[in-house]
């Protein structure tokens, strides 16, 4: 007989994430969570800007962040590891980040439907207060392989 597997485990997950793939490169790191919210951090690096005169983190790398979070947040509501496809993720730029400042991500995952799943987030970095940026986004939920033919 098969055991159930354990409930997804963000923190011991992102041991195996971050050391692999482009979040590996990225550096994110653990930070904190909840029951339906994950919260990572975009440390910063000097090959992460977006412009050589000015020492900010670029869009990309942050939007790569809030996708992660956002991710793992829908995992750690679903309390199970499934694949997701990001289907839209909405960035809304409130300013810059600022100079040689890691960026926190935290996204909350507040609806799953049969099908998808929506989040929303906060990128910041001294001040929650203060953001980066906000995001909203739409994952499709697959929870099977759709090529093996059992849906």
């Amino acid at each position: 007989m098969v055991s159930p597997l354990p409930p997804f485990d963000p923190e011991a997950s992102s041991k195996f994430f971050f050391k692999h793939g482009h979040t590996g490169w990225l550096g994110l790191e653990y930070s904190d969570h909840g029951e339906n919210w994950v919260e990572l951090k975009l440390p910063w690096r000097e090959d992460l800007l977006g412009d050589a005169d000015r020492p900010i983190l670029a869009s990309g790398p942050i939007v790569s962040l809030m996708d992660m979070a956002s991710g793992m947040s829908i995992w750690t509501t679903m309390k199970t590891f499934n694949p997701v496809a990001t289907l839209d993720l909405r960035v809304d730029y409130q300013r810059p980040a600022r100079e040689h400042c890691a960026v926190i991500g935290r996204a909350e995952c507040y609806r799953i439907t049969r099908s998808a799943a929506f989040v929303r987030g906060i990128a910041y970095d001294d001040d929650i207060d203060d953001p980066v940026a906000h995001i909203a986004g739409v994952f499709m939920t697959i929870g099977k392989d759709p090529r093996s033919g059992k849906i």
